[in-house]
């Protein structure tokens, strides 16, 4: 089997035309294949996030991973860039739409392209997931322990962010979510009230929370690390990808 990949960092056209610097990872085989924007978590678009990016290459996917503090700290440290859009409020979610719809775009227009793209998140990239697939056409959505799409942050919170859940009815695709039963942000009680939502307005979802996990159960260089809880839920983000955007 020809199983080569092409990993290089990029530019695409983000929200407002903006080249933001992004990471691309594809399998270099003729297709047609489905795509994955992976939304990268709070500390930044850093190693463990391109390590992620280059999985879905090696499964089969083209994926893409937007730089979402280009604009704030370009060519910066991930440490210090994450500091730098913290100190702005986060990224503010026209924002980042606009920069998702870029990757989205860059996706279907390569030639190995089936023209199906989903979306993963992990953190605040787990709320930004669900906005994405609320906000563009999408086939596919993974919310991996989002925070504060149901719920609003406590007082002090760096980031300037709304709940999203009155968005759901506008939910364009599949939703899949992957929580830890001992996360705080999002709780158990913010899950099932995205849920009840989800249900209400008779979208398609799975979601699956795991007991002995918490915050960050998918972050290998962090002590959130649960291998064995990581190793079962990317199953679950395969197969569901697989179901939605291959062929």
């Amino acid at each position: 089997m020809y199983d080569a990949v092409l990993a290089e960092t990029i530019s695409i056209t983000g929200h407002g035309g903006d080249r933001i610097e992004a990471y691309s990872a594809r399998p270099l085989t003729p297709g047609p294949i489905g795509s994955v924007v992976v939304i990268h978590h709070m500390p930044g678009y850093d190693a463990p996030t391109k390590e992620i990016t280059r999985r879905f290459a090696a499964e089969g996917y083209a994926a893409v991973c937007p730089n979402l503090y280009s604009r704030e700290a370009p060519g910066a440290d991930p440490d210090d860039a994450a500091a730098a859009a913290r100190a702005a409020g986060g990224v503010p979610d026209e924002r980042l739409v606009g920069d998702v719809a870029g990757a989205a775009a860059y996706l279907r227009g390569l030639p190995s392209s089936n023209q199906k793209v989903g979306t993963i998140g992990y953190c605040s990239g787990g709320r930004q997931s669900f906005l994405a697939a609320c906000s563009l056409d999408l086939e596919a959505a993974v919310d991996c322990y989002g925070a504060f799409v149901t719920g609003r942050p406590p007082e002090g919170f760096p980031l300037q962010i709304e709940p999203l859940a009155h968005l759901t009815p506008d939910l364009s695709c599949p939703l899949l979510g992957l929580f830890g039963a001992e996360d705080q942000h999002p709780s158990p009680a913010d899950t099932a009230a995205l849920e009840e939502e989800l249900k209400k307005h008779g979208k398609e979802y799975e979601f699956h929370t795991y007991e002995g996990a918490g915050h960050a159960f998918f972050a290998v260089d962090r002590p959130s690390y649960r291998p064995q809880i990581a190793v079962e839920a990317w199953g679950r983000v395969l197969d569901f990808f697989g179901r939605n955007l291959a062929g």
